[in-house]
């Protein structure tokens, strides 16, 4: 097969988008890549969302346009349906949000990185993004991670937004085999997650590549100053991580045959640094190896972990 032959499936999921869905569109059909079949999951939209999709049908030059039901569950339900569908068949598989705006090279990127690595090996490429107002401003990056994408980083973080997420066939089975067998909070730490417990490769461009639209008035800038990375350090020891992180280890559990002997040995270290003593806690954290991309966010994964709120 050709690269020029090779598919990608764009997999996004759509909830009353009617306002911006065509922007998006518009930056997909600027791709560079000429075979791309879109798949489109609506959670139940009561606006004018699957018109305008219906709409681009003809438009869509590419590839196959589908638009399907989604399980209305929220949108981490929505994306495992499609993680999951058996009927989307392609050689690659991008995540997609449904009011971004990508930069024409998004998938051409991606694809480079991909084509020099081993086929057979899950792979998951992902990148910065720019943040950009309800309006379309621009207004800032998220933040700069200069550490190496690894398990040990992902049972404790996400790394980059699904938006940016493109993952090989075989991460895609991969992810599709551990999804069948449980839920998970968001599928792109999930995906981080499980490709990288598999021994996979992950990598993090440091290009924004796309436009990532926020919504609510508090999320302004690249979300990278002091206030955002306090508010976090708020959440974490308000034991919101504590809830996300034991619904991803009760995702890993059930696949647990998945994991490379490095990662289980790694996840029972972590397990065990969340229970028992301070010192014991702290001992147990230290010899797992986990870690968060910026000095300060590992500083408060200890100081979670003396809180008792990992």
């Amino acid at each position: 097969m050709s690269k020029q032959d090779q598919r990608i499936a764009i997999l996004m999921a759509t909830k009353d988008g009617a306002a911006f869905i065509d922007e998006q569109f518009a930056s997909l059909l600027a791709q560079s890549q000429p075979s791309i079949d879109l798949w489109i999951s609506d959670d139940g939209s009561t606006d004018a969302t699957t018109a305008i999709v219906e709409a681009w049908r003809p438009r869509w030059p590419k590839g196959l346009l589908t638009l399907v039901d989604g399980p209305r569950q929220g949108f981490a339900a929505n994306f495992r349906s499609m993680i999951i569908d058996p009927r989307i068949e392609a050689d690659y598989y991008a995540f997609c949000d449904q009011d971004d705006i990508w930069e024409p090279d998004r998938l051409e990127a991606a694809l480079r990185w991909m084509r020099m690595q081993d086929v057979d090996i899950p792979l998951m490429f992902c990148s910065r993004t720019a943040t950009m107002s309800k309006s379309g401003s621009l207004l800032g990056c998220s933040p700069l991670f200069q550490r190496p994408p690894s398990f040990r980083n992902a049972l404790v973080q996400s790394i980059a937004g699904g938006n940016t997420v493109m993952l090989n066939r075989t991460a895609r089975q991969l992810l599709a085999m551990a999804s069948v067998r449980t839920q998970f909070v968001s599928h792109d730490w999930w995906a981080y997650l499980i490709v990288t417990a598999a021994g996979g490769v992950v990598h993090y461009d440091p290009r924004p590549l796309v436009r990532y639209r926020q919504h609510e008035a508090n999320l302004v800038g690249a979300n990278v100053s002091w206030k955002a990375r306090f508010s976090r350090l708020g959440r974490l020891l308000k034991g919101q991580f504590a809830d996300w992180t034991d619904k991803n280890l009760s995702g890993l559990a059930v696949n647990r045959d998945l994991l490379a002997a490095d990662s289980a040995a790694c996840l029972d270290l972590f397990i065990e640094s969340r229970s028992g003593g301070v010192f014991r806690r702290l001992s147990y954290l230290r010899r797992s190896g986990v870690y968060r991309q910026t000095l300060f966010g590992t500083l408060g994964l200890y100081f979670a972990t003396i809180c008792g709120r990992v």
